[in-house]
């Protein structure tokens, strides 16, 4: 390689004849020459050099695997949310103050259980006048029954006429319902008195108090408002190529508030709009940890397709890139690859990878970029 010293003393020279421009010129021209050799030789040092780096694979540590195209079941997420198995709004047939609401907002409740109860002091004097009633009727009956049964013997003995046998009869039968009616009306008042106590009519938690102590409630106006949550409702709406996948009693994946679960499938039946069915599933909630009104995701099938799978420990990641490591002809490198869906312990892979290639699964997931 010509020195750049070499190359001024040339210059310096140079017969005399040659004007001082021209040797200038060529001065000039030679310090370029020799800087650009100089630069030619450099990059030819890099670039061996840089091949040689490239020939020169790392292998990384980890398990060969051949990838194949393998049977993907495809799947349909649908939104909604999660409804109380049971739920009802109390009230009371009766008209009168509220004395006492024994219950509050997130209460849970069993069958039976007493929640709101009513003044009915108007219906303790109405009690006294229907057991009144029942033993003036019942004294009436048992003197009706006295006196048809004399005439019944004197009839017997031909002493009393047959007009006479057939009152005797006809009293005892106005007794007899007279004690009927009477009674009736005391199974009736105890009805009535009933709903003075407003009862759970199930089990479950108590979601609304719309009443107070010394409010007045009418009949039918609602007072308090119940669930039954110890199975939750889930309800989705899909489309018609979806529903026809779905049959009952079929388990799927669900999630609700994130939390995942499984659910059965309750049934199927058109939700009123243009192709659209509404997907009902049941769902297990006997501790009460997933409340109603929650939204929830059920994952339907709708078949299976081919696809390419690797492991998801198979994936090598730096900042929004993910890759793999490709093992060709004994040397491995890393290839950035795109994925589809995450499959748990697999993921599926959309391209930049084919099947019959063999990539390394490392021993752990590797989350780095080196």
């Amino acid at each position: 390689m010509t020195d750049t010293t070499t190359l001024l003393q040339a210059a310096r020279s140079t017969p005399r004849s040659i004007s001082s421009t021209r040797a200038l010129r060529f001065t000039a021209a030679g310090l370029a020459a020799a800087f650009a050799l100089a630069a030619c030789g450099q990059s030819d040092e890099h670039a061996a050099t840089g091949t040689n780096e490239g020939v020169a694979s790392t292998k990384f540590a980890g398990t060969a695997l051949v990838v194949a195209d393998t049977t993907l079941t495809t799947s349909f997420a649908a939104a909604g949310v999660a409804e109380p198995l049971q739920q009802a709004t109390v009230s009371t047939k009766l008209m009168g103050t509220v004395n006492a609401v024994l219950v509050q907002e997130g209460d849970i409740v069993r069958a039976g259980q007493a929640l709101v109860q009513i003044d009915a002091r108007d219906l303790e004097a109405k009690a006294a006048q229907v057991a009144a009633a029942i033993a003036d009727a019942e004294a009436m009956q048992k003197e009706a029954a006295t006196h048809a049964a004399r005439f019944t013997a004197l009839y017997q003995d031909s002493a009393a006429t047959r007009a006479q046998y057939d009152a005797a009869m006809t009293g005892l039968a106005r007794a007899d319902a007279g004690l009927r009616a009477a009674r009736a009306s005391n199974s009736e008042l105890a009805a009535v008195r009933s709903y003075a106590t407003v009862r759970a009519p199930f089990s479950g938690m108590v979601t609304l108090r719309m009443v107070d102590a010394g409010s007045f409630a009418a009949p039918g106006a609602p007072l308090i408002t119940l669930q039954d949550i110890s199975s939750l409702r889930l309800s989705v709406t899909v489309p018609a190529d979806v529903a026809r996948h779905v049959a009952r009693g079929q388990r799927v994946q669900a999630t609700v508030d994130g939390d995942s679960a499984t659910a059965r499938i309750e049934g199927v039946l058109p939700a009123g709009a243009g192709g659209l069915y509404t997907v009902n599933a049941l769902l297990e909630n006997r501790n009460g940890a997933r409340r109603a009104g929650s939204a929830v995701t059920l994952v339907l099938s709708t078949g299976s397709r081919q696809a390419l799978a690797i492991p998801q420990r198979a994936l090598v990641r730096d900042g929004d890139l993910v890759g793999v490591v490709v093992r060709h002809n004994g040397a491995d490198e890393r290839r950035w690859i795109r994925i589809g869906d995450d499959r748990g312990a697999l993921v599926e892979v959309t391209s930049g990878l084919r099947s019959g290639e063999t990539i390394v699964v490392p021993a752990a997931t590797n989350t780095g970029g080196n």
